[in-house]
């Protein structure tokens, strides 16, 4: 911290050691405790002290003090939106939609559970729900291709598969795009 000659009175910044400098070579400087004892260091380390630039062991000592206290990490900021609205999941399973499939085609059960997926996605939407889960299960695939089918006919939406540790493969997650 500033240029240092042979004779100059020094203090250490991190630690409470104070002398005379003895040798500067380049940015090592070797200091003379006020023990007798040779130490070097970097000239980026010590404060020439005496003249006009002082710095007392107590000033030293109340950063070093500073240092020593361990910084809080900050969590991550979680927007307040985001921190009240959960995500919202619709289950299409269609034993969760209806009482029985006893009788009902592989069409009627389809359509059934397409006009639920359409109607919640719309209810996301007017209630400005940002993420919907749709869980569809694995199964051959139609009821997903089906989903995408219609998420694509929609602007503001974007769509992906959803946390697989979660749901599997057997999930999609929508993304709503707010207009404010």
């Amino acid at each position: 911290m500033g240029k240092f000659s042979i004779g100059d009175r020094a203090e250490v910044l991190d630690e409470a050691i104070s002398g005379i400098i003895q040798k500067v070579d380049g940015n090592r400087v070797t200091l003379i405790t006020d023990d007798g004892f040779p130490m070097h260091f970097a000239s980026s380390d010590l404060v020439k002290i005496g003249g006009d630039i002082s710095v007392s062991n107590h000033e030293v000592a109340k950063i070093k003090k500073e240092k020593e206290i361990p910084k809080r990490r900050k969590a991550p900021v979680i927007k307040p939106k985001e921190r009240s609205a959960p995500k919202m999941e619709v289950d299409l399973h269609i034993h969760q939609l209806v009482k029985s499939s006893k009788g009902m085609s592989n069409y009627d059960m389809l359509n059934i559970q397409l006009d639920t997926a359409k109607r919640q996605l719309d209810f996301a939407i007017n209630r400005r729900i940002q993420k919907v889960v749709f869980i569809h299960g694995v199964g051959e695939g139609v009821l997903k291709e089906e989903l995408h089918y219609l998420f694509n006919r929609y602007d503001n939406v974007k769509f992906y598969d959803a946390d697989y540790q979660k749901y599997g493969l057997g999930a999609t997650e929508v993304y709503i795009y707010q207009n404010t």
